[in-house]
């Protein structure tokens, strides 16, 4: 893909800060255009950014001066943008989901695969030092054969703090399709891709109340599960249990747990970059858990890296966040709903080679 890689950013909510302050000026990428339905909006983003022009959302896509688009639109949309983009010859990459509908995602790598441009998709945090560690002390053997794993998100919903909360509670939404992606990115990481699922939620609650900004106090839709569990079955016989939830004040689980014969790793949560990998040995109770240093991974990374890791990777590697990974978790997730829905264990149709893992990477070197 090459150095100064152009990049045109589809979508200025909340999340584009992120990855603005990450990207905006780093060497092997540059920020051309942006793009959002509220055109002041691109407009006031663009005034701050030298050098970027604020276009439509289908000047964008078209734009000459956009290698690739970061699409930062909302789930619903973010088929649509990618295919838009891909038929203009650009790369993408977007936030998670990948797709709404897991027919939709399909088209978008086919789409790309035939205009031979690529695709990829956050969450890009499994890239920092965190879920890496943790990868590579399975990996080396710290747990022993891992036998299940645990998965634990919840939360009383992001209406108490996110001042346009909607979408969390349509298509797309859900405490599955919105956080899962973290988890189950993160699960592929250590313990391989997923093939087959048990899935069971509810919703037991038909609206909720925005907490903050403009709106507050204003009651909007569940149109969506809000509370989802179940068993994933891992290609080499591993069983994960997870839960996702908008339902609940707070949880004293770990985010992330992997049980093996040999010992107990406790993994960070994947929503961050970062965080304390312990390891609880067998035998070795009295002693107590031991935190790992980082050995692996992104250090100090932030939202974008796995954009940078994208360019980077220019058709000699697969990119470690990868079109081919956000639809084997899509698909996961999808699943897991349908067997919820249908009350029978579900076989998954796709697979995914597990990334490449990152090296212990400083800052000065991915910055």
């Amino acid at each position: 893909m090459g150095d100064a890689h152009r990049i045109g950013v589809v979508g200025l909510g909340v999340i584009s800060r992120a990855y603005l302050d990450t990207l905006v000026g780093h060497p092997a990428v540059r920020i051309t255009a942006v793009a959002d339905l509220d055109a002041s909006r691109s407009a006031a983003v663009a005034a701050q950014l030298p050098g970027v022009q604020a276009l439509s959302v289908e000047e964008l896509l078209s734009s000459p001066d956009v290698d690739t688009v970061l699409n930062l639109t909302v789930p619903a949309a973010h088929a649509e943008i990618a295919l838009g983009a891909i038929a203009h010859g650009k790369h993408v990459y977007g936030e998670k989901p990948l797709a709404v509908e897991l027919t939709e995602a399909r088209t978008v790598l086919e789409a790309a695969a035939k205009a031979a441009v690529g695709v990829g998709c956050a969450p890009d945090t499994v890239l920092g030092t965190g879920v890496q560690t943790a990868r590579a002390a399975v990996e080396a053997g710290a747990v022993g054969r891992p036998l299940f794993a645990s998965a634990a998100m919840v939360t009383p919903g992001h209406e108490r703090w996110h001042p346009h909360p909607d979408f969390y509670y349509t298509a797309g939404g859900g405490p599955l399709l919105d956080m899962g992606p973290y988890y189950l990115s993160s699960l592929v990481h250590l313990l391989g891709p997923v093939r087959a699922v048990i899935g069971a939620s509810s919703r037991l609650r038909t609206e909720r109340v925005i907490g903050s900004g403009p709106r507050a106090g204003e009651r909007i839709p569940v149109e969506v599960d809000s509370h989802v569990s179940g068993v994933l079955e891992h290609e080499g016989g591993t069983l994960t249990t997870i839960t996702t939830s908008f339902d609940g004040v707070a949880t004293t689980a770990a985010p992330i747990e992997v049980h093996g014969d040999k010992g107990t790793l406790m993994v960070p949560d994947p929503n961050n970059f970062d965080g304390d990998v312990r390891l609880l040995e067998l035998g070795e109770r009295e002693k107590g858990w031991r935190t790992l240093l980082p050995s692996a991974g992104y250090v100090g990374a932030a939202r974008g890296v796995g954009l940078l890791d994208f360019v980077a990777a220019d058709g000699l590697r697969a990119p470690r966040a990868s079109g081919e990974l956000a639809l084997h978790v899509l698909e996961t997730m999808t699943a897991l709903l349908r067997s919820s829905a249908e009350g029978r264990r579900i076989e998954l149709s796709t697979s995914v080679e597990r990334p490449v893992p990152v090296p212990l990477t400083p800052p000065p070197e991915w910055r």
